[in-house]
C-alpha cells in the first residue's frame, strides 16, 4: 500500500452519543482524539486480538470506503464538499438498530432494510467518486476479485469497492470475523452490552471525514458535519 494519506466518508455518531461512547470502548479506540481506551469490564481474554482489524477504522458504518486522494485534488477541497454535501435538504433516514453477526463478524446493523439509508449511502458513492484516484492493480488484487460476484466486480472497477448501491448494507463494525463457536457467545454478549445503552432508534443524520496519515496510521476524524433534514 502507498505510503499517502487516505480518506474515508463514514457515518460515525455525535462524540457525545452513548453510541459512540459504546463502540470507541468496545474498540479500544476513540476516533475523535485518536486516544486508546480501556476495554470495558466483561470482554474476553483475547478481546484486543478479536477487535484488532475494526480498531484501525474507528468506530463507524461505511459511506464511501477509503480513498487516495486524486490528482489535482486535496483535503481542503474534499472538507469543503463533505460541508456542501451534508448541507443540502434530505430526508434523514432513520433506523432500529440491533447487534448481529454479518458477513462473519459481529457489528451494529438495521433491524430491517431502509430505501431511505440505500439511497443516501448511494449518494454518498456518486458524490465523492471525482476525489478517487483509480485503483491500482494491487488494491484491485487486494479485494480478492476472484471471491467476488460479478455485478461486485463491477461495482470495484467503476465504483472502487464492491459493496455499494445494491449491495450495501449498513453495519457498525464491532469485532473481527469469528470462527462458528466463537460468534454466537460473542453475539449475546454484545447484545447485552448494547441493550444496556437504551438505543431503540437511530437516525443516520451526519457524516464524518475520517483520514489516515499512511499506512502504519489509524484512521481519526477531521471533520463531521451534521446533516440538514
Amino acid at each position: 500500500m502507498a505510503n499517502h494519506p487516505r480518506y474515508a466518508i463514514y457515518y460515525a455518531p455525535a462524540q457525545d452519543s452513548v453510541l459512540h461512547r459504546f463502540g470507541s470502548a468496545m474498540l479500544g479506540y476513540d476516533a475523535v482524539d485518536g486516544a486508546d481506551l480501556p476495554f470495558p469490564g466483561g470482554v474476553a481474554a483475547d478481546w484486543r486480538e478479536l477487535t484488532e482489524d475494526p480498531r484501525k477504522y474507528g468506530f463507524h458504518a461505511t459511506l464511501k470506503a477509503p480513498i487516495s486522494l486524486a490528482d489535482g485534488k486535496d483535503e481542503a477541497e474534499l472538507v469543503a464538499a463533505c460541508a456542501a454535501f451534508a448541507g443540502r435538504a434530505r430526508r434523514i433516514p432513520v433506523i432500529e438498530p440491533v447487534v448481529d453477526a454479518i458477513s462473519g463478524f459481529i457489528a451494529v446493523i438495521p433491524a430491517r432494510r431502509s430505501e431511505e439509508l440505500q439511497q443516501f449511502a448511494a449518494d454518498c458513492v456518486t458524490e465523492f467518486d471525482g476525489f478517487r484516484a483509480p485503483l491500482t492493480a494491487e488494491d484491485r488484487a487486494r479485494r480478492n476479485p476472484a471471491k467476488l460476484t460479478a455485478r461486485q466486480c463491477e461495482h470495484l472497477d467503476r465504483w472502487g469497492y464492491p459493496y455499494v448501491m445494491e449491495e450495501f448494507r449498513f453495519h457498525m463494525t464491532l469485532t473481527g470475523r469469528l470462527s462458528d463457536t466463537r460468534r454466537g457467545p460473542i453475539v449475546t454478549w454484545l447484545r447485552e452490552r448494547f441493550a444496556a445503552i437504551g438505543l431503540t432508534t437511530l437516525a443516520v443524520d451526519r457524516i464524518a471525514l475520517f483520514r489516515q496519515a499512511d499506512a502504519a496510521s489509524r484512521f481519526r476524524i477531521i471533520g463531521s458535519w451534521p446533516l440538514r433534514a
